[in-house]
């Protein structure tokens, strides 16, 4: 235990200094990711015994991976830009202020709903691309518009990209294993059937965990970005997003039961989508009084970034569905390029591939047509005529995009190559014989945990997708770990492995090139600590659920650790809403509809 120990601390080594330098000392992201990846490097030369130029091809992979990640971020910015060049903007502001002028009515259905179904047809961090420039655009502050984008990167991320995370991650991260293939034998099915078994419970986790997301929401707007900073003040709209969040995680639940792992997060999406936007139309659940941010001339500096869409245009009178269009094109291309297969083919075939890096077995390929940038791409194209747009305001708007983008590069072209240096780490790369620096973490806090490990495998699940950037890699990397652990202590693997997929999708609400990429389509860099700071919160009661369900569902309801820290959730979080209640109650003047 005691080398393990030593190498588990040299490997949380660059989480930790990133982690202190982005929250604690508030560093913007294109200062502290250099100085991580310097102290990744350093690990990785010096103590993991990778090769030098491993460590270069890593880097260089990185570098790919952030390509294309700023393809997505550059994408976003044009489409805000050239909606604000048309004036498309006044009209889509218009259509939710005919909804509901109400900031967390309209965070909740922008977010969680319209967020949750673009996270099933694209994943990849698209959601919050997409999310936060229209939440801007609405009025939103640049913060408050990222922040909403980023907390709904949980519930639907698990089923992101058409399934990409149990079809991908899951499935390769437990190929080859006879162990796996005995346990589903033993269940009686094959090894589709076990990975839809997974995605089962993942899915019901989530289902149980997400129903709290859009009121988290709400009251963290009303906690963060409202007059009084009262948390409070979101309760106004509890009836709203208890309703919303069903409307979701029903159908989601039932998708994946019936359907399997592709389609949760987009039908469940798109059923919540329709279900709610025509209610909140009859007025069903609204709250008795609206709630709206502060005026603009009090905002703090930090809410603010330096993107400014053009949201009037004079004389400009657009209908509302064709303001519209873009963001419907958007959504249908990411559904017929993902789930139509002669056009994925055809667009995924479509590649560019560097194949052995410096001579070494680290490959990467980049694939320009079938990355979400591309549509979102094709959609600004599409604006043009569709909006009629002058030779003057296309130039302008691929401008204002153009030196958008430069500012997230600097963070993003650090930040991937971190994460290839970190996860190319094992002994496939190096001498010295040692797991990789992530497995090297998750052995390290198997050791500690041992029965009680069904508790602390969302934790690993979330780091991993901390440190990759990504649900299907964590999956990738930690899902045979998962399986092997629960079976070394007795408990039903599946469940274990769901709750890593759980884990790893509540992850992506504060890794850092997520946060990076999402404030970046709203000019606000510089503050990704900032951003992690609020987030962390949502990330700490889903990993602490989704560890105290995966208990009980693995050892029982009963005199347990599972069945403790389920009753201590429910009384704090209910302790955590009377207490709302009551800073409501003495100061009624700002929220009564809260009390209703």
């Amino acid at each position: 235990m005691g080398d393990l120990a030593v190498l588990s601390m040299v490997a949380l080594s660059p989480i930790v200094v990133v982690g202190i330098l982005l929250v604690g000392l508030r560093w913007p992201a294109k200062y502290a990711m250099p100085v991580g990846f310097v102290v990744v490097v350093l690990a990785a030369v010096f103590t993991w015994d990778v090769e030098p130029v491993v460590v270069a091809a890593s880097s260089v992979q990185g570098l790919i991976l952030a390509l294309g990640l700023l393809y997505i971020v550059f994408g976003a910015l044009l489409l805000l830009e050239t909606l604000g060049k048309s004036g498309a903007l006044s009209a889509i502001r218009a259509t939710f202020t005919d909804i509901s002028p109400d900031r967390r009515i309209q965070a909740i259905i922008i977010g969680w709903l319209f967020g949750s179904f673009i996270e099933g047809a694209s994943g990849f961090g698209t959601p919050a691309a997409v999310v936060a420039p229209l939440l801007l655009a609405l009025g939103f502050p640049a913060m408050a518009a990222v922040m909403v984008g980023l907390i709904i990167q949980s519930t639907p991320v698990t089923f992101g990209a058409v399934g990409t995370p149990i079809l991908v991650g899951v499935t390769d991260g437990l190929s080859g294993s006879a162990a796996v293939e005995q346990r589903a034998s033993i269940l009686g099915v094959d090894m589709p059937g076990y990975v839809a078994r997974i995605a089962l419970d993942a899915a019901l986790m989530h289902a149980i965990i997400g129903t709290l997301i859009p009121l988290f929401l709400a009251c963290m707007l009303t906690g963060f970005f409202g007059e009084n900073r009262r948390f409070g003040e979101g309760l106004g709209v509890w009836r709203f997003a208890l309703f919303a969040a069903l409307a979701m995680t029903v159908p989601y639940l039932v998708v994946a039961a019936v359907l399997g792992p592709e389609f949760p997060a987009l039908l469940g999406g798109l059923i919540g989508l329709t279900i709610v936007v025509a209610a909140a139309r009859r007025g069903l659940f609204m709250p008795a009084r609206n709630w709206d941010f502060p005026d603009r001339r009090g905002w703090p500096a930090r809410w603010t970034g330096n993107v400014e869409p053009d949201g009037d245009v004079t004389g400009t009178a657009m209908h509302p569905a064709r303001a519209w269009a873009p963001y419907l094109l958007v959504a249908a291309l990411l559904v017929l390029t993902r789930t139509v297969t002669p056009i994925k083919e055809f667009l995924s075939g479509v590649s560019l591939d560097f194949e052995g890096i410096f001579g070494t077995e680290v490959s990467e390929s980049l694939q320009p047509l079938y990355i979400p940038g591309f549509v979102l791409i094709v959609a600004c194209v599409a604006t043009y005529g569709l909006h009629r747009m002058s030779r003057r305001q296309i130039v302008a708007s691929w401008q204002v995009a153009g030196r958008q983008i430069a500012g997230a590069a600097v963070a993003l072209l650090f930040a991937l190559p971190l994460v290839r240096v970190f996860i190319n780490s094992g002994t496939e790369f190096n001498v010295s014989g040692y797991e990789s620096m992530p497995m090297t973490l998750a052995d390290g806090a198997a050791t500690i945990a041992g029965g009680a490990w069904p508790v602390l495998a969302p934790w690993i699940g979330a780091l991993g997708a901390f440190v990759a950037g990504s649900n299907t890699v964590s999956n990738l990397m930690f899902s045979l770990f998962q399986f092997s652990t629960a079976e070394q202590i007795g408990v039903a693997p599946e469940t274990v492995v769901a709750s890593q997929a759980v884990g790893g999708a509540a992850g992506n609400m504060i890794t850092v090139h997520n946060v990076v990429a999402a404030s970046a389509t709203v000019g606000l860099l510089g503050r990704e600590g900032d951003l992690i700071r609020k987030t962390v919160f949502p990330l700490m009661y889903y990993c602490l659920f989704a560890g105290a369900l995966a208990f009980v569902l693995t050892n029982g309801l009963g005199a347990n650790l599972g069945t403790t820290m389920l009753v201590l959730l429910g009384g704090v979080l209910l302790g955590g809403v009377l207490w709302l209640r009551r800073s409501v109650e003495e100061h009624p003047d700002s929220s009564e509809d809260a009390l209703r």
